[in-house]
């Protein structure tokens, strides 16, 4: 009876911190409201962990896109190259904030496959027969939904880092010109000629801020050949687009003196 009662007054172990915390994170990928389940995907980008990474990747299935689109930006944060087949495949998501969180963290892994995605966002077109469906080309091409697009939380390709003040300011009554501007940014780093001609091109759009990033791109690109296009801007009529062709000429020129 004695020792009964010892046993009765032994503690209960209790769960540590962490396993409660686990615990927690596991049941909010699990939860049945979407809003939880991307909340919780969204904390798994705080780990660099083989646990939290296949929660993440497991996400990439879930029903609802912005949980989808938060797994998928995840896996870039986390440096998850094991997660590039899984990355490819959501490509063909139907919901394009997917794809582009998607691409974003392709990009982050250094998988060309990004840039033929980036290239359909700033041309319109497909490099490839394996780049954006036309559904996805026809969403990028409605206001409305690329500005909705634009401001979605957990998909990271909305550049206001690199735009500049400018361009920022100009993004609520924009169109599709933040997209494009970071897909010319994106290109910067893509070796295909495709790419090289896409950008001397787009130094003529319609919309400054992506001349500007065009611009850039070329002299991070630092191909001689596309000179003579950034020359021409040295007459644009914006002067961000004149101030950039300008520190791109010297830029090239310093790389390729003859």
């Amino acid at each position: 009876m004695i020792a009964f009662l010892l046993l009765l007054a032994v503690p209960t172990a209790q769960p540590s911190a962490n396993q409660r915390a686990w615990t927690m994170l596991k049941d909010g990928v699990a939860d049945k409201s979407a809003t939880k389940r991307a909340k919780a995907v969204h904390a798994l980008g705080l780990l660099k962990d083989d646990a939290a990474e296949r929660m993440a990747e497991k996400a990439l299935d879930d029903a609802d896109k912005n949980v989808r689109s938060e797994a998928a930006a995840v896996l870039g944060k986390m440096n998850r190259a094991q997660a590039r087949p899984k990355l490819r495949a959501c490509l063909n998501d139907i919901e394009i904030q997917v794809v582009l969180a998607c691409t974003n963290s392709l990009y982050l892994l250094k998988d060309p496959k990004a840039q033929d995605v980036y290239y359909a966002l700033l041309t319109e077109t497909r490099k490839s027969s394996k780049g954006l469906m036309q559904s996805q080309l026809d969403t990028l091409r409605d206001r409305k939904q690329v500005e909705k697009l634009a401001f979605e939380t957990g998909i990271g390709f909305v550049p206001y880092g690199g735009m500049g003040w400018e361009a920022i300011k100009t993004i609520r009554q924009d169109d599709a010109s933040p997209v494009r501007a970071l897909a010319a940014q994106r290109l910067a780093t893509d070796p295909d000629p495709k790419s090289a001609t896409a950008l001397a091109e787009f130094t003529n759009d319609k919309k400054p801020q992506v001349r500007v990033a065009v611009i850039e791109a070329i002299a991070k690109r630092g191909d001689p050949a596309l000179l003579s296009d950034v020359v021409a801007r040295l007459a644009d009529a914006d002067d961000g687009v004149r101030f950039t062709a300008a520190a791109a000429v010297i830029s090239l020129s310093q790389r390729h003196p003859k």
